[in-house]
Formats: structure tokens, C-alpha cells, sequence
């Protein structure tokens, strides 16, 4: 069953790679790899692998894990340290390969399209130290949810509801950890095409709510925010109704949460504590989103 899976990912791999990705990845010289070197299109391939099927997370792992059970299939699998500068140089191949499974999902058009969207953050280090790892995209943050102060980044997300089971996403976006979720979505919430946009109150904006009821007659909707400097007597008139519609909208984008959950507990996606470069964190987070997004494209049956 295993080797099914490795040759169906790996069949896919080469056959992307030849379309586009070998003219998106960081170029080499001439001389940059001899014959008998592990080729680009195997080093995806056992990255998606032993993320999406085989619960190893770090690279080293993958590592060990190839050379002790696929040797045979990998003959030409280089020593750690070049198997990990390999990798770390291909990040935006995955990030190429993520778009790619973005695009395999459509709502019929005869569906009301229901848009979730919301962030989880990606930990590099706690808050109480010195952020030193990929200074260029991370910074401090804090995550509501979580009731965490963290360094790192954020994944933002946009996905369509589906019936029965997780958001498929059809949205991811990186941004530093400080940054607000209504500005790191807000110009592609105007944009999107749906009917309706369940958002938590961060993306609470009348401006960006007429924006995207005039561009496609996509109505936001977000839990109600109480309003500071009211008085109690004001504040309780309307509790009951502010109270169910909340609860509403909260059932309405739970899925948004089961989602993210799915993908950190197959991927652990959220803990970066061991990446210790800029390219290292965009292999760990596209590598892994790729994963994830891998299985709910061309291994959902």
C-alpha cells in the first residue's frame, strides 16, 4: 500500500515538475549535479511522503527514516546535511505545488458558496525570548484564540464550507505575526466570489462589507461586537438577539477551526521551533500546507 502511495506521489511530482516546476525553482550551474545525485523531483516526493503518510515531521527524520526503509527506491539519498540544503532551496517549489491543489476544487454553481476564513499562527520561539530565526518574515504576535504571545508568523486562510466535513481552501496567505487579520485579507475579501463570508469580528469593517456586497454581492457576516461606552441597561436590550446570532455565526465557522486542526495534527505545522532559516520556514510551512492539501485533492476518494 505504501509503495502505491510513493509511486502515485512521485508520478505526479514528474510530471508537474516538467510542466513548470524546473523553471520556477532556484536555478544551479551546469555542473551543479552530476549523474548518480538525487534528482529534485524524488526529494519533493519524499518530503510529501513521509509528511502526509509516514508521521515524520522533522527533516532529519525523513532522513533516517528513507535511508533505513527506502534505500533501495532512493539509491542516490545524499548525506543529512545535503539532503537539508537541497530541500530548504526547493521551498518555492512547494509553494507552486500548494497552488496547484488549491485549484483542483470548485463549488457547482448551483451551491451557495459559503466562504470561511480566519488565521493560526506558526511558533518560531516564545514571546519571552529574542526572536533570531527568518528576522526578515517573523516577528511577535499574539494569537486571540490561543490566548498566546508568540514569534513567527501567520497563516491566514479563506476556504468554501462543504457539507459534512472540512473547508476545502481556496486562499492562503504568510504575513508577519503583528499583522491584523482584517488587513492581511482585506483585499482579497473584496475580491472573492461567494455568496456569503462567515468571518469572526477581527474582520468586522462596514467599509470592507460594502466593498464586497458591491463587487459580488457577497455578504459578510461576523459575530456582533459590543459596543464600548454603553450603558447596561442599553447593552442587555439587545443581548438575547446579539447572543443567538453569535452562536449562529460561531457554528457556522467552526468548521474554519476543524480545518486547521486537521492540518496541525497531521503536520504539526504550528511549531517551528526548529527551523533556523528564512528558506527552512518556507519549506516548513508550504511544504507542509502542500502535504495536507495533497491529501484532500488527489488522495481524496
Amino acid at each position: 500500500m505504501q509503495a502505491e502511495i510513493l509511486i502515485k506521489i512521485y508520478d505526479y511530482i514528474c510530471i508537474r515538475y516538467k510542466e513548470q516546476l524546473r523553471w520556477e525553482v532556484q536555478r544551479f550551474g551546469n555542473n551543479q549535479y552530476q549523474r548518480g545525485t538525487i534528482t529534485d523531483e524524488e526529494l519533493i516526493t519524499i518530503y510529501l511522503f513521509c509528511v502526509a503518510f509516514e508521521e515524520k515531521y522533522k527533516i532529519k527524520s525523513m532522513h533516517k527514516f528513507i535511508k533505513r526503509y527506502w534505500s533501495s527506491w532512493f539509491p542516490c539519498l545524499p548525506s543529512y546535511q545535503a539532503f537539508d540544503t537541497r530541500l530548504n532551496r526547493l521551498c518555492d517549489a512547494f509553494a507552486l505545488l500548494l497552488s496547484d491543489f488549491l485549484s483542483t476544487f470548485s463549488i457547482p454553481e448551483n451551491k451557495l458558496r459559503v466562504a470561511l476564513g480566519d488565521s493560526f499562527p506558526v511558533v518560531t520561539c516564545s514571546h519571552k525570548r529574542n526572536g533570531k530565526v527568518a528576522n526578515d518574515i517573523t516577528d511577535k504576535g499574539y494569537c486571540p484564540t490561543k490566548k498566546l504571545h508568540f514569534y513567527g508568523v501567520k497563516v491566514h486562510a479563506i476556504g468554501y464550507s462543504r457539507s459534512g466535513t472540512i473547508p476545502f481552501p481556496q486562499h492562503f496567505d504568510i504575513t508577519e505575526a503583528s499583522v491584523h487579520d482584517l488587513t492581511a485579507l482585506r483585499f482579497t475579501l473584496e475580491a472573492l466570489e461567494a455568496d456569503v463570508s462567515v468571518l469572526d469580528k477581527a474582520y468586522a469593517d462596514a467599509f470592507l462589507e460594502s466593498t464586497m456586497q458591491t463587487n459580488n454581492s457577497n455578504m459578510l457576516l461576523t459575530p456582533i461586537k459590543e459596543k464600548t461606552g454603553w450603558e447596561k441597561v442599553l447593552r442587555q436590550f439587545d443581548k438575547a438577539y446579539n447572543d443567538v446570532y453569535n452562536k449562529a455565526a460561531s457554528t457556522i465557522r467552526q468548521p474554519i477551526e476543524s480545518l486547521f486542526n486537521w492540518i496541525n495534527e497531521l503536520t504539526t505545522i504550528q511549531n517551528a521551533s526548529k527551523v533556523r532559516s528564512s528558506k527552512g520556514l518556507k519549506l516548513h510551512i508550504f511544504g507542509k500546507l502542500a502535504a495536507a492539501l495533497m491529501i484532500l485533492s488527489i488522495f481524496n476518494s
